[in-house]
């Protein structure tokens, strides 16, 4: 079939807490076989919580993998069968301390396409109410809030990285321009 692969093995060469690998062979189109290496994750969600003067809440946080800290969205990983919608809000609330009216969804990421199975649902919070912060505990992070253009700015200069955090901020932002917020 043309454009399709098809597993005939697999093989699991690592399984941790927040991430398994597998090593799968396939069948190509052309008949012959492949090796595929894939990071199987449970996704996560991130949420931009936009306030009525159209500022955004971001969080600041060092990130291990870059050794560095990262300007992002609320953000976080899904449990297991978690709702992603669920997890948005327990996200909001945990490392912002708000809880919002409504929620919209903007779509899906697919960070990494070629080998990780990870999908971020993104998330619009408005009507934000904002009470204490519930961080896990392996988590340390900075609170900071801006105009969206700043942000938006800010993406623009490459100095945010980060792909769900640019493209859920990019996402807000057209739908303000647009006028349907």
């Amino acid at each position: 079939m043309h454009l399709s692969e098809t597993k005939t093995g697999s093989e699991t060469i690592y399984d941790g807490r927040i991430m398994t690998v597998t090593r799968d062979t396939v069948v190509l189109e052309n008949g012959e076989q492949a090796v595929r290496e894939v990071v199987h994750h449970s996704g996560g969600v991130c949420v931009v919580p936009l306030t009525d003067k159209n500022e955004v809440i971001l969080v600041k946080q060092f990130r291990y993998p870059f050794a560095d800290v990262l300007t992002e969205v609320p953000a976080g990983k899904r449990e297991k069968g978690e709702d992603p919608l669920e997890c948005g809000i327990r996200e909001l609330k945990e490392e912002v301390g708000a809880t919002a009216d409504r929620v919209i969804p903007l779509g899906k990421l697919y960070p990494t396409v070629a080998y990780d199975t990870e999908v971020i649902y993104m998330y619009l919070a408005t009507g934000l109410r904002f009470a204490e912060q519930d961080l896990d505990e392996d988590e340390f992070l900075d609170v900071i809030k801006m105009p969206i253009e700043d942000a938006v700015r800010l993406v623009m200069e490459d100095k945010i990285p980060d792909s769900k955090t640019q493209l859920a901020l990019l996402k807000t932002y057209a739908l303000l321009k647009d006028g349907r917020l």
